[in-house]
């Protein structure tokens, strides 16, 4: 009886490590770092018609600095996803990217592992 309780203790123990470590690979989704104010409208051209010349890049920082938040837009599924890390979206600001993290699909946010620009 004794080595059951030890072999069951160890498959739960194997189980949830197993679980643990898919948890933490988590997943890969493209799309832009845009603001949150753009992102809504899956375009920066509202911004860019009244400013001649901002580029995507200078749309998405200067919105941010007006009080948006960096999110990832998937374009091709029409999809914004909020971002818990707003320090290293910054960087690749208005850019085409991989986001690697896992989904909180309550609150449809990514808790960011690493992003690496694709363009």
């Amino acid at each position: 009886m004794k080595s059951i309780t030890i072999l069951a203790a160890a498959m739960f123990l194997t189980i949830g490590i197993a679980a643990g470590a898919a948890a933490q690979k988590g997943e890969t989704f493209s799309g832009e770092i845009m603001d949150s104010a753009c992102a809504k409208a899956g375009t920066h051209a509202g911004m860019m018609k009244s400013h001649p010349g901002l580029t995507a890049k200078a749309c998405t920082e200067a919105c941010v600095k007006n009080g948006a938040k960096y999110v990832l837009y998937d374009s091709a599924n029409k999809k914004v996803y909020d971002l818990d890390d707003q320090k290293k979206p910054a960087e690749y600001a208005g850019d085409k990217v991989k986001v690697n993290g896992t989904l909180d699909k309550a609150s449809n946010t990514i808790h960011v592992s690493s992003i690496e620009g694709t363009t």
